[in-house]
């Protein structure tokens, strides 16, 4: 049996997390996908991720709303989210259709994202507005 080629990557880079999606997810895929990532963001002890969708050219309702719960997820394991590469067509159908990505930063490109990250997080500090940890 062979395997086709990959949905969905998630690459470490630093203390962020770069997921990009590759082509069109299921919504089963959709929530495997939430799981691995969130599982991911623990594992790799990520302050940041990048969700990539530029290849996506639709994003459907269940899709925009689990980009938004992958992020609040990722928010309550301590990393802060940007969604990049939203494209022209979909960008105008989400607004028309009245999904949007809620409080999730988004950024034209995953140059973009990096900055936004590197701003917010920084490299090794704490997510901006997240309190230090009790001890």
């Amino acid at each position: 049996m062979t395997s086709g080629p990959a949905l969905v990557s998630i690459l470490r880079q630093g203390s962020y997390l770069v997921a990009s999606i590759h082509t069109a997810l299921d919504d089963s895929q959709m929530v495997r996908f939430q799981a691995d990532l969130v599982d991911q963001i623990g594992r790799h002890r990520a302050r940041g991720v990048i969700i990539d969708v530029a290849a996506l050219d639709v994003l459907d309702s269940f899709g925009s709303r689990t980009l938004r719960t992958i992020a609040e997820m990722a928010r309550l394991r301590g990393a802060l989210t940007v969604i990049v590469g939203i494209q022209p067509d979909v960008a105008f159908a989400m607004v028309a259709l009245g999904m949007g990505t809620g409080d999730v930063a988004t950024a034209l490109d995953l140059e973009e994202g990096l900055a936004y990250l590197d701003d917010r997080v920084g490299r090794g500090g704490r997510v901006g507005g997240m309190p230090e940890p009790r001890r």
